[in-house]
C-alpha cells in the first residue's frame, strides 16, 4: 500500500507536470468560447462516464448555482445526470450514442460541449463531440495523456500527462475549478 505522503507527492508531481505543459492559452481560449456561448444564450453541455460523470455534475452545479461569486445562473446542462434518458436510450438503441442524442436535443450552434474522459477513448464521448462539431458547437476535451480519440475532435484539449485514472481526475478537479472561477468572474455582480 502506498503511503499518504507518497500519494500526495505523486499528486504534486503531476500538478507540476501539468503546469509545465503551458495549458494557459488553451484554458483561456476554452473559457472565452464558453463565456461567448453563455452571453449569447447558448448552452454549455458537460458529460463524462463514471467518476468523470460525477465531475460533470460538479461543474454544472457550480455554474448553475454559485461557485465563488454572486451572479446570474448560467445555462449549463449535465448530459450524465438524467438516469431516465441514459437508460432508455442505452436500452433501446446504444450506450455509444447516449450523449450524442442529448447533444442533438440540447446543443445549439455557438454552444459548447465540455467532455471529461481520463482515456479520451470512450465511444459515447467521441460520438458526442462529433455531433457537437457537426452542429457548430465548440468542443473542449479534458483527458489524460495524449487525449486519445477525443484529441482529434477537440477544439481545445486539456490533456493531463498521466494514464493513471485517479491522478488524472485529481488534476481535472483543479483544472475545472479554475475554469468555473474564470467563467464566473465574467458574470459576477459588482
Amino acid at each position: 500500500m502506498i503511503t499518504l505522503d507518497a500519494w500526495l507527492s505523486e499528486a504534486e508531481a503531476l500538478l507540476s507536470a501539468t503546469r509545465a505543459q503551458g495549458l494557459d492559452p488553451v484554458m483561456e481560449a476554452a473559457v472565452e468560447a464558453t463565456v461567448a456561448a453563455l452571453v449569447a444564450g447558448r448552452p454549455l453541455l458537460v458529460c463524462g462516464n463514471g467518476g468523470s460523470a460525477a465531475d460533470a455534475q460538479h461543474i454544472v452545479g457550480e455554474l448553475v448555482g454559485r461557485f465563488l461569486k454572486e451572479r446570474r445562473a448560467l445555462k449549463a446542462i449535465c448530459l450524465s445526470a438524467d438516469a431516465t434518458i441514459l437508460t432508455a436510450w442505452a436500452n433501446d438503441y446504444s450506450f455509444a450514442s447516449v450523449f450524442a442524442r442529448q447533444v442533438e436535443a440540447y446543443g445549439e450552434a455557438g454552444g459548447v460541449l465540455l467532455g471529461l474522459s481520463t482515456s479520451g477513448n470512450s465511444e459515447n464521448m467521441v460520438q458526442a463531440f462529433e455531433t457537437a462539431r457537426r452542429i457548430g458547437m465548440t468542443t473542449i476535451g479534458m483527458t489524460g495523456q495524449g487525449g486519445g480519440k477525443l484529441a482529434a475532435v477537440s477544439d481545445h484539449l486539456l490533456a493531463v500527462p498521466s494514464r493513471f485514472t485517479p491522478a488524472i481526475q485529481q488534476v481535472h478537479l483543479a483544472l475545472y475549478h479554475w475554469f468555473c472561477a474564470a467563467v464566473e468572474e465574467r458574470f459576477a455582480v459588482g
